[in-house]
């Protein structure tokens, strides 16, 4: 019986502690402060998450911006939109101009592979003799120079080489493009006339280099050369305001440098009326036998056609260049116009050329026989 009690007393000392902490833990329950929760703000979307939202869509890497907070949200919304667009475009581009090159090269060997297997047939059948055989020789010449023809015939119209270099031409031009709204966003100070103006300069890019060929293709033998154009009309715009030295960095020496150099430019830079005329001389050489095989390498595997638009297009980025100058010199307010200094480094690195040379070329312009630009 004593035990059991001296067993009952150490269990219930030992089970005590346990009680006593219990009860503690109870008491701090029921004394915790009561938390009132008020309305959970959400925070709206940061230009950062549409960065990243842009490249896990589209896959390439965008430059970040710390735009300013004054910015207004929908602005860097919308050109971002516009941005995604831009990379698709690129893609669109770069896709088509690939498959359009091999068009030519599956073309120029389908062609020449029929016109000598023609007139391989040609010369069997001047050997063989009376029969059957003769006969097979001859009707197998004909079709095969039939259907050589026809296929030169649509090569010429198409000029699948001058596709090719159109859509390369988009795909960089896209690409530059998306350079400069990077460049806007990262200067800041954004308005609703920024997305208007990268919209109109989309909506001019994809007028200049359309991806159909039925119903918009560009004319292949226009009867004039006139430069690509892949910019909305200029407009007189404020530029980079702020005076590095006399009025915006402008001077009357500049003025007439930017005006030779224009100069230039117009007389000895635009080259692509001399491929036009190379390619429609041999577009309408459609003889017979091994000389049409040699005609056809002269004209799409030395590939005349992508040399044209070549030409076009440099006289298209000389344009571009022209007016430029012309809309900041005939702005009579200079406050307005682009910087003077920063606009002569922009034409001399787009010439390929030093501050220095192009002082130079603008010096001798009139006596000098060299072009402009020394990229193309």
């Amino acid at each position: 019986m004593a035990g059991i009690q001296v067993s009952s007393s150490l269990l219930l000392s030992k089970s005590l502690p346990s009680l006593r902490y219990r009860r503690e833990i109870v008491g701090a329950r029921v004394n915790a402060p009561r938390v009132h929760l008020g309305v959970v703000s959400h925070p709206k979307l940061s230009s950062r998450y549409l960065v990243d939202e842009m490249e896990t869509r589209t896959g390439y890497p965008i430059a970040r911006h710390d735009t300013k907070s004054s910015d207004d949200p929908q602005v860097i919304a919308k050109l971002y939109a516009i941005m995604e667009a831009i990379a698709d475009r690129v893609e669109m581009h770069k896709n088509i101009g690939e498959q359009r090159d091999n068009w030519n090269g599956l073309l120029l060997t389908s062609i020449n592979a029929m016109t000598l297997s023609g007139a391989t047939m040609a010369g069997l059948a001047a050997l063989a003799a009376e029969g059957s055989p003769l006969m097979a020789f001859k009707l197998s010449s004909i079709v095969l120079y039939v259907a050589a023809t026809g296929l030169l015939l649509v090569m010429n119209k198409i000029q699948p080489s001058q596709l090719a270099e159109e859509q390369r031409s988009a795909a960089r031009l896209f690409k530059q493009l998306r350079v400069q709204i990077e460049t806007t966003l990262a200067l800041g100070k954004l308005d609703i006339n920024d997305v208007n103006e990268a919209m109109e300069k989309v909506l001019a890019l994809a007028k200049a280099y359309p991806l159909p060929l039925l119903g918009s293709m560009l004319e292949k033998f226009p009867s004039k050369v006139e430069p690509a154009r892949w910019w909305p009309k200029q407009r007189s715009k404020q530029g980079f305001v702020g005076k590095i030295e006399g009025n915006n960095g402008w001077t009357r020496k500049l003025e007439e440098e930017m005006r030779q150099v224009v100069r230039v430019l117009k007389q000895k830079d635009y080259l692509g009326s001399k491929a036009l005329k190379l390619n429609k001389m041999l577009a309408i050489s459609v003889v017979a036998g091994a000389v049409a095989t040699t005609v056809n390498l002269l004209e799409h595997g030395g590939q005349v056609g992508m040399v044209f638009e070549m030409y076009r297009g440099n006289a298209g980025f000389f344009k571009l260049i022209e007016e430029n100058i012309m809309s900041n010199i005939n702005e009579k307010d200079v406050e307005r116009r682009e910087n003077g200094e920063i606009l002569e480094m922009k034409v001399a690195l787009q010439l390929g050329r030093s501050l220095s040379e192009l002082k130079q070329l603008a010096a001798i312009a009139e006596c000098s026989e060299e072009f402009a630009s020394k990229l193309f």
